[in-house]
């Protein structure tokens, strides 16, 4: 199973975009690239906070992404190369997915 490991995040409220999906077994090499790109370029984005990942060997993963506010969750949405990265993974990477924006309004951990 690989992982990507909680991130420091601040004080809520922020905002979760919560993408669990299945993947395919299309172009595993093309999909690891276009995701660490993926993940570099949102790092640069006003509003970004981090994100964590998860996926088992049978494809079934989940990653979530916390924003600052919805403004930059939309604008990330808008982002020319993320709405490419999209596209192929709705036509190659993906056998299903869901997408779900949550506002955490509170957090507990150790």
């Amino acid at each position: 199973m690989s992982a990507c490991f909680p991130v420091k995040l601040p004080e809520p409220p922020y905002y979760a975009v919560i993408f669990p999906s299945v993947r395919t077994n299309e172009d595993e090499t093309g999909y690891s690239a276009m995701a660490e790109a993926m993940v570099e370029r949102a790092a640069r984005q006003p509003g970004f906070l981090g994100i964590e990942s998860v996926r088992d060997p049978q494809g079934h993963g989940i990653t979530v992404s916390y924003w600052t506010d919805e403004e930059s969750i939309r604008a990330w949405k808008n982002d020319t190369a993320h709405s490419e990265a999209r596209k192929h993974g709705r036509e190659t990477w993906y056998a299903d997915f869901a997408l779900r924006v949550a506002k955490v309004e509170r957090a507990y951990g150790l």
